[in-house]
């Protein structure tokens, strides 16, 4: 089968198109014929290797110390089933899915299998593979921090890095939630954010969020690359701020914030669940979200993909979309 393997670390050149043996699932596995992945930002820290000090050596260690271990990356996929190992119960052959591969990775390939414990999820009919990629990481994220801040009819919401994976998601299920949602990102970004839903949206290029003296009763900073101080004072009292990509300082401060004022920082990351992907996928059908994808490229265009996607420029989701013909 065709994949594209990351050989070492570095820029996206070092990615390569080869043909490597078809995966064999075991018994408590599926194998999924990937009709569509996607590139994520994690894809290109993994395989740069830029990651915070602090999470240097434990990832180094899990990851791989000179060189990825899993030199398939990808960590998000839709297909369909095509074979299921003998102690499969949940799927059978030519169920339409997506799937989290999360850091077990391997979906930019033609094929993966992975454990049938893992987050997969039957799609609807009606929701096309491109559509449902993006859900396992973008998605489920979003839907992890505005969960855990219980967002209401009414309140307002702020979604910083509005523009990306879960930026994009997060603007548009706090719409679904009845919030009064603005969005932030830089200049090229705001007509698509205005497109998915947004009431308002700040160019971050011509001023900071804080500036505005807007309170907000919820922030999704997706970035943060705001001062832990500026986006707490941006913050309505009883205010959430969910922080998608904490620092270690936020890591050491969230706790204290808590606890010593009316205001709450959130910075857990969103596990896997199957069932969270259901649901996703469902909004998806009944047209209550609708992922952006920004561009589409092929397997053999793949460090084109890594690179759009470190330039930051990158407006939603990039796909991959692979043609089994």
């Amino acid at each position: 089968m065709k994949a594209v393997i990351c050989p070492k670390y570095g820029s996206a050149d070092v990615l390569q198109l080869v043909e490597v043996e078809k995966p064999v699932p075991r018994d408590n596995e599926v194998r999924i014929r990937i009709h569509a992945a996607t590139v994520s930002q994690g894809d290109c820290e993994i395989r740069s290797f830029k990651f915070p000090a602090w999470l240097w050596l434990p990832l180094r260690l899990y990851v791989g110390i000179w060189k990825p271990k899993r030199p398939i990356l990808g960590m998000e996929l839709a297909g369909e089933i095509e074979s299921v190992g003998k102690e499969v119960t949940r799927f059978k052959k030519s169920d339409r899915v997506v799937a989290s591969a999360g850091l077990r990775l391997g979906g930019h390939a033609e094929y993966a299998c992975l454990p049938e414990s893992c987050a997969i999820a039957k799609l609807p009919a009606k929701v096309a593979y491109e559509e449902a990629a993006p859900l396992p990481v973008g998605g489920a994220n979003a839907l992890h921090f505005l969960r855990k801040a219980k967002v209401q009819k009414g309140e307002k919401v702020l979604v910083n890095g509005a523009g990306g994976s879960i930026g994009s998601f997060g603007v548009q299920l706090a719409k679904y939630y009845g919030a009064e949602v603005t969005a932030v990102d830089c200049t090229e970004k705001l007509d698509m954010l205005r497109s998915i839903g947004a009431d308002h949206v700040i160019d971050y290029t011509k001023q900071h969020f804080s500036e505005s003296g807007e309170a907000y009763d919820v922030i999704l900073d997706v970035v943060f690359k705001t001062q832990f101080s500026r986006a707490k004072k941006s913050l309505a009292e009883n205010g959430r701020l969910l922080v998608a990509n904490p620092k270690l300082s936020t890591l050491v401060r969230a706790p204290w914030t808590s606890r010593t004022t009316s205001k709450r920082v959130v910075v857990e990351f969103a596990g896997e669940s199957s069932e969270d992907l259901r649901f996703l996928a469902e909004l998806i059908e009944a047209g209550e979200i609708k992922p952006h994808i920004g561009r589409r490229y092929s397997l053999e265009q793949m460090a084109e993909a890594h690179a759009h996607v470190e330039s930051g420029q990158k407006q939603g989701h990039v796909v991959i979309t692979l043609d089994h013909s």
